[in-house]
């Protein structure tokens, strides 16, 4: 017979991994790697919302599924020909990110979910606090102060991987937004939104997220970050399901993120 997790299950899991109630939860999940849940993935929503209670919030970072680097020039503007064809920004309609796995748009579409204006740096969130993280998002810097990540930190929040791996942190981005580092990638890409029913192009700028911010760093160094904060005492792991689990707290991950950065450079 099949081993179906439950709601219950997976919250005595999230519990005894270190969140509780009033907690406000950034997560990363490989919805695979928990094993079958009674209610395929909205059991682990239902989970995360069952812990932290009515006066917690779960976030996602959502990203958009927009146009592939492949239909860029190497400035980030949309080749000619592929142009009409790119489905603008509609936060309450674009999907997130495919990379990202199957949680962020599960999470997007639960009922009273919200997701912030800002394409690429997208987050959703589901809860108490959930339009006070996401609104106001800057178009530019995304990642970087007045962004919900910084309000994930300025409240205490929490980070859980669930069976993701530790390199997708997205926290790091903020970390790497606030690290005093010279020679920081810059990047600028083409963003349609939707607007009062028509396509606005606008050139959206950020440092680089899809690549190391600066020369001289592994393409997978957010991995080596997150398992130096750990061995120096920082997080809890354990099992979600047949998961293994991380949870760190926001900030203090994200000073050792930065700390980690300025060191080195």
């Amino acid at each position: 017979m099949t081993r179906f997790w439950t709601i219950d299950d997976l919250a005595r899991d999230l519990a005894a991994l270190g969140l509780g109630k009033g907690d406000i939860v950034l997560g990363h999940a490989g919805l695979r790697s928990i094993g079958p849940m009674i209610a395929g993935p909205d059991t682990l929503i239902a989970a995360l919302r069952q812990v932290v209670g009515a006066d917690g919030t779960v976030m996602a970072y959502a990203d958009w599924q927009g146009a592939p680097e492949a239909a860029c020039d190497e400035e980030g503007h949309i080749l000619r020909e592929w142009r009409d064809h790119v489905l603008p920004f509609d936060p309450a309609a674009s999907r997130a990110i495919r990379d990202n796995g199957a949680f962020p748009e599960f999470l997007r579409t639960t009922p009273g979910a919200l997701r912030s204006l800002s394409p690429g740096p997208s987050m959703v969130a589901l809860g108490a606090k959930a339009a006070w993280l996401i609104d106001p998002h800057p178009l530019d810097y995304g990642y970087g102060p007045g962004t919900p990540l910084a309000r994930l930190v300025e409240a205490g929040g929490k980070v859980v991987m669930i069976g993701a791996p530790w390199e997708t942190m997205t926290l790091l981005h903020h970390a790497e937004h606030l690290a005093d580092i010279p020679g920081k990638r810059v990047v600028r890409w083409d963003v349609p939104f939707l607007e009062d029913g028509q396509t606005v192009w606008r050139t959206v700028e950020e440092y680089d997220t899809g690549n190391p911010v600066v020369d001289g760093l592994d393409d997978d160094y957010f991995d080596r970050v997150v398992r130096d904060f750990f061995a120096a005492g920082g997080g809890r792991q354990g099992k979600v399901g047949s998961a293994d689990a991380l949870l760190v707290e926001a900030p203090a991950m994200t000073r050792f993120a930065v700390d980690w950065l300025e060191r080195r450079f």
